[in-house]
């Protein structure tokens, strides 16, 4: 098997996974009196992020050699998405949910930046097709992410900033 099919193979589990526990978590955070914002844009997001994968499935050839040292970045990546999920606990999800009342978390990754997950997807996004040489798709993926994720922070902002002590709880 090659490597692009193993580090490939593990990003869908993982993807699976992350949706498995987020799915888990809005079902919880909706029975605590939670709303969420925006629930006709996250089609956009979950298209992007399939058409991501179908993408480097089409561009990439089984059998292209890899960047190691790319692929060690996407790793860390990997790193800095268990922080955000750690950090967020039972309050993360795919969507943008805002629970009343609710403290903003500003512990792990939220300590240097308000929106950490959104800087991890844009990486992975670029790092994982460069790691085998599928330029445009990191490219083309990039911006159609960027567009997502600032009418995403914009929107969820603005349930914030409108939410006395909410908390948004995302993933990109």
């Amino acid at each position: 098997m090659s490597v692009f099919a193993v580090v490939l193979g593990v990003v869908v589990v993982q993807r699976v996974a992350e949706l498995l526990l987020a799915a888990s978590n809005t079902r919880r955070l909706r029975g605590l009196g939670a709303h969420e914002v925006d629930p006709a844009g996250y089609k956009w997001i979950v298209l992007l992020h399939v058409g991501w994968l179908a993408t480097m499935v089409a561009a990439v050839p089984l059998a292209a050699a890899p960047s190691c040292p790319l692929l060690g970045i996407y790793a860390g990546l990997q790193a800095a998405r268990l922080w955000v999920i750690a950090s967020l606990g039972r309050r993360w999800t795919t969507r943008v949910i805002v629970l009343p009342g609710a403290p903003l978390v500003r512990s792990g990754p939220y300590r240097h930046l308000r929106h950490p997950n959104y800087a991890i997807v844009a990486g992975e996004i670029a790092v994982l097709p460069l790691a085998f040489g599928a330029v445009a798709v990191a490219i083309l993926f990039s911006l159609c992410n960027l567009g997502l994720t600032l009418r995403r922070i914009r929107l969820e902002d603005a349930a914030l900033a409108t939410a006395s002590q909410s908390q948004a709880i995302t993933f990109a």
